[in-house]
């Protein structure tokens, strides 16, 4: 038992999320109905989900309470990078819709959840998040109003004393290290993950959407591997694949089964760490990027909506649809940390071409069939490209740490 312990202790993380997700597969299949084995990837999760808020406000706090003037964030590049990756998605969304254009069966759709009217009031919301209450936003999860308050607490910790300035340090030390520890346990997670996604029955019923699943995931895919990939050789002048895999293979794989941007949040930070970035820039970057770095939140909602417009029988030339990833890009910076956020944005879009609200829901109500594995193939794009914009962000001005 201790050679086993020790094998497993010294084997890498992946190899042992490899093993998670090997397992709960099998179990998945061969064991349906055993009850307690998805719990383990509940409790993942929600220990992420704990976690991250606070961990969030720490690090960036710390990071601008230590920070001193004169040194580089690279964060303009970085939010450059983000919203022009999430623009870039959008717009290949719709050449894909272009090129195969798919119907879907619009019928009653019972979602109770309220979809915004327009992007007046995702913007709106943003901003109202910008003041939430600070406790409130910890509780909630509310990362756009716990950046807010990080950096409030951040620059005005510049003026306490040096032992004030290390207790929030070690504040930061302390949580980054309970994250570790979660972390960790990651492959039981993914085993709990797995196994309640393999023995789900509604897994059945995605054959009917088989065609609308296949354009969601290949126009995913390449933009994961195309067009990420393109946009950081740009910057970086260099082969980006190896950087790229990396983003995909320890973030993207533990995001795919969380199915959470913020649940994420953690391992992203740790992945930029492992990579030797900035924690000036990181700090905030990956936070921040779980809010506005949204590419397959941009595809999914063109490619809902565009599938809704040839169902009705809508025509459609491009300069509507260039104007439709312009609101894709908006909207998805307002969608949701959590899984399945993306989708209540589709009536947003389906509003400029005339498309009713009742009708916009039965769309929503489609992407709840397909979300098992729409929404873990989205997730899993977002948040390999939190750490893949801010590592070429950094790269670009430093060749030194170029991998």
């Amino acid at each position: 038992m201790k050679r086993i312990i020790r094998a497993w202790t010294k084997a890498s993380l992946i190899k042992r999320i490899l093993i998670g997700m090997i397992s709960g597969a099998t179990l998945g299949m061969l064991f349906p109905n055993l009850t307690g084995i998805g719990l383990l990837g509940d409790l993942f999760v929600g220990g992420l989900k704990a976690i991250a808020p606070i961990l969030v406000f720490a690090l960036v706090a710390n990071a601008l309470s230590q920070h001193q003037k004169g040194q580089n964030t690279n964060m303009k590049t970085v939010i450059f990078l983000y919203l022009l990756g999430t623009f870039a998605a959008a717009l290949v969304a719709v050449l894909a819709s272009f090129l195969l254009p798919v119907q879907i069966t619009l019928t009653s759709a019972n979602t109770e959840v309220a979809a915004p009217d327009g992007i007046g009031q995702v913007l709106s919301n943003l901003l109202l998040k910008l003041v939430d209450n600070p406790l409130n936003a910890i509780v909630e999860a509310n990362y756009i109003g716990i950046l807010s308050w990080a950096v409030i607490f951040g620059l005005a910790m510049r003026e306490a004393s040096k032992h004030s300035k290390e207790l929030l340090r070690t504040m930061a030390d302390v949580t980054s290290k309970i994250v570790e520890w979660i972390i960790n346990l990651a492959p039981f997670g993914i085993l709990g993950l797995v196994f309640k996604t393999i023995s789900d029955k509604g897994i059945a019923s995605l054959a009917n959407y088989g065609i609308l699943l296949g354009l969601l995931i290949a126009t995913m895919a390449f933009v994961a591997l195309i067009i990420n990939p393109l946009i950081a050789f740009l910057f970086m002048r260099k082969n980006p694949y190896p950087l790229v895999l990396k983003c995909l293979r320890v973030s993207g794989i533990t995001a795919f089964f969380t199915r959470s941007s913020a649940a994420n949040i953690p391992v992203n930070m740790k992945l930029c760490q492992d990579l030797g970035l900035n924690p000036d820039t990181y700090s905030v970057s990956i936070p921040l990027g779980s809010t506005i770095n949204m590419a397959g939140a941009a595809v999914t909602i063109n490619v809902l909506t565009l599938a809704a417009v040839n169902t009705l029988g809508i025509s459609v030339d491009f300069g509507t649809a260039f104007v439709l990833s312009v609101v894709a890009a908006i909207s998805a910076c307002g969608a949701s940390g959590i899984a399945g956020g993306s989708l209540l944005l589709i009536p947003v879009a389906c509003s400029l071409f005339g498309i009713s609200n009742d009708l916009a829901m039965q769309v929503v109500g489609v992407g709840f069939v397909i979300g098992v594995v729409q929404d873990s193939c989205e997730t899993a794009l977002n948040s390999s490209t939190d750490v893949l914009f801010t590592a070429v962000a950094e790269y670009a001005t430093n060749r030194k740490l170029r991998p």
